[in-house]
């Protein structure tokens, strides 16, 4: 910060850039320099005001209110000439009660020891606590507390006198920071242990293999010591058994599974991956125990709010994962709140159909992002750009609003991605298939494969630099030195490397509780999220839809000739014998192409309606209500050309 000195080196010169001749030209200079502050000489820094002689050491600068620029050339100023932060005139922002990052009460009057965020104005802290938080987030992840913002809030501090180290996070670089995440509880606490290895001996499938609770993680059993059939997998300790009434009929122990004098925390350590549950893990709705995926997910829409003001969507064209991911990032997102969504191109400001729809073309895209292999089986893929923008946050975000506003269900994880978030089968180990296509699956297929010790090690060679990267490069003394190995590399691939952003994709899915409800009910939820909804029929069709007959007795019979004539024609449309698929009636009846996760709302109906000329009526849909019309025609036929007719028409103007 010293006036007379400039960083004239590069960077490995003198000390950071800072010539030694240099800075003995500037100690010279500033000895007979007097600081405003301390009267004493050696005073270096001086205002960046041309006209202003104020002149001070650093730390009297400091307690003086000098605010230095930590930016290219390294300003500083002095109290009277020091930039200010105001308020926008047509500001509403109310008064800020608390600081947003100590959350001890602050004055509400901007100056040098208070400041705010430019982006919200809404995030108003002290100067140290802010410095403090930028120490430890540094560059890539200091941010607005409030509302995420990075670019213009980091702009503004900097312009501020805040400085912002340009290094990682003070957690990331912490050495073996992350280890304790990699364990899991691996200890027998049955009260008699039947194994003559020791209670922390666990074999990999057998009577010796240790079962976790399936709960809280932080309890173990044998099988054998807990009589625990060699098909299940399912076992909780005897304390989450009490907690949870769903438990009552899993294997667990008979008596007290802690040994005399051994006391252990339900924060046990283990994985944040393969067992990512959070310590107690209690059901806070009894009621949802053994339900299916749609009940849970309709006991999670009725957070969302009827009373608000709908959080408005317009998208343009295509760009339905633009106009979302706009959405998310905007300071007033609100989950809670219902979608209103508007196509530019269409004639509808606003209806549940476009959001069906809206939602459909999100999953569709949101498969192209952070995702990679084949259809019906992606892994997460590491992605730094992603992980700087935090993508993996907003995709999470963005599919359990899917699921609870009534988006289709996902269907494209892989078992081995729903397994690493959900530990779901439990204790299944990793294999080399769970990896995919990758362009380095092929070389650990071959150290998998290897017959002899010469063929181990010259497969190794050939993936040397990617295993000296995992950490996995080491000699080898026999061939069975490679099934660890194998093992060793897979849990690099798809577990260590990927501890970021699994952990900002899992916060993403909390949204609306949609992850901590798959964690407790894993098994309810598995098709929802790894298997293609399954294929319309027409008997499912037909089941789909409740009839509702009129109230006039002539008119019954009537209407029952043509519910006849509603069942044929589903029929034919499933065998291709119209020019319309079942898919294509949904559409016209619900705007959803497949049955959503969280089912329809209200459910689907047909009524009838009895035309003066029945050869030229139409059916009618009202996809706002789920509601189909059918008109009462004397024959199939005209029932089946009026059906397609309307049908198809929908479907040329939505391709429009």
């Amino acid at each position: 910060m010293s006036s007379g000195v400039y960083q004239r080196g590069k960077e490995n010169e003198g000390i950071y850039g800072f010539l030694v001749d240099d800075i003995k030209q500037e100690v010279s200079r500033s000895y007979r320099l007097k600081c405003a502050v301390c009267k004493k000489n050696g005073a270096s820094v001086g205002c960046y005001i041309k006209s202003c002689r104020k002149m001070v050491h650093f730390p009297c600068g400091k307690q003086h209110q000098f605010i230095f620029q930590f930016t290219d050339p390294f300003p500083s100023y002095c109290k009277d000439h020091s930039p200010t932060q105001s308020l926008p005139v047509s500001s509403c922002v109310s008064e800020p009660l608390s600081c947003s990052v100590c959350l001890d009460p602050i004055e509400a009057v901007l100056s040098y020891s208070v400041l705010k965020c430019p982006a919200c104005h809404g995030s108003w802290f002290h100067r140290d606590c802010v410095q403090n938080q930028a120490h430890s987030a540094a560059m890539f992840f200091f941010r607005c507390t409030l509302c995420n913002n990075k670019d213009m809030f980091q702009q503004e501090m900097l312009r501020m006198g805040i400085h912002i180290p340009e290094r990682d996070a003070a957690w990331e670089l912490e050495e073996n920071a992350y280890g304790e995440l990699l364990q899991v509880y691996q200890h027998c606490d049955a009260n008699k242990c039947l194994s003559r290895s020791g209670r922390t001996t666990s074999s990999r499938t057998g009577l010796f293999q240790i079962l976790r609770c399936m709960l809280c993680g932080s309890r173990g059993t044998h099988r054998k010591c807990a009589s625990v059939n060699a098909f299940e997998t399912d076992w909780a300790c005897e304390d989450c058994a009490a907690a949870v009434d769903t438990t009552a009929s899993l294997p667990r122990h008979t008596d007290s599974p802690q040994p005399a004098g051994q006391r252990r925390s339900r924060s046990s350590k283990r994985s944040l991956i393969l067992t990512p549950r959070q310590s107690p893990i209690v059901c806070k709705r009894p009621s949802l125990s053994g339900s299916s995926a749609k009940e849970i997910l309709q006991e999670l829409a009725s957070q969302i709010s009827q009373h608000h003001p709908s959080m408005p969507v317009v998208v343009s064209g295509n760009k339905v994962l633009e106009a979302a991911m706009e959405l998310v990032k905007t300071s007033d997102f609100k989950s809670s709140h219902a979608l209103a969504v508007r196509f530019t191109s269409s004639k509808h400001i606003s209806s549940p159909g476009n959001t069906r729809r809206f939602l459909s073309l999100l999953v569709q895209q949101l498969q192209n992002t952070v995702f990679e292999g084949p259809d019906g089986a992606k892994n997460l893929t590491l992605d730094a750009q992603a992980l700087r923008e935090d993508v993996y946050f907003d995709v999470g975000c963005l599919l359990s609003l899917s699921l609870i506003h009534g988006g289709p269900p996902l269907g494209f994880f892989s078992r081995a991605l729903y397994q690493h978030l959900f530990n779901f089968p439990r204790d299944t180990p990793l294999t080399v298939e769970d990896m995919g296509n990758t362009g380095f699956t092929d070389k650990v297929k071959k150290i998998q494969e290897s017959r002899s010790l010469e063929e181990l090690r010259e497969a190794m060679q050939s993936a040397s630099e990617y295993l000296e990267v995992a950490g996995c490069m080491r000699p080898v003394d026999s061939l069975s030195d490679k099934d660890t190995l194998v093992e060793d590399i897979v849990s690099f691939h798809l577990i260590t490397r990927m501890q970021l952003p699994f952990q900002r994709f899992c916060e993403g899915l909390k949204t609306l509780g949609v992850f901590d409800q798959v964690q407790m009910f894993p098994g309810a939820f598995v098709s929802l999220f790894c298997s293609s909804p399954d294929k319309l029929t027409a008997e499912t069709m037909s089941a789909l839809f409740t009839v509702k007959f009129s109230e006039q007795e002539e008119t019954t019979g009537k209407e029952s000739a043509v519910v006849t004539f509603w069942r044929h024609y589903l029929v034919e449309c499933e065998v291709g014998r119209c020019a319309t698929s079942l898919e294509d009636v949904l559409i016209y009846a619900t705007s959803a192409d497949v049955v959503p996760a969280i089912g329809f709302s209200p459910n689907p109906t047909v009524s009838f309606l009895n035309p003066l000329d029945p050869a030229g009526a139409f059916p009618k849909s009202q996809p706002s209500s789920n509601h189909l019309v059918l008109p009462v025609v004397p024959s199939y036929q005209v029932f089946k050309k009026n059906m397609e007719y309307a049908v198809c028409q929908l479907t040329v103007m939505q391709a429009i």
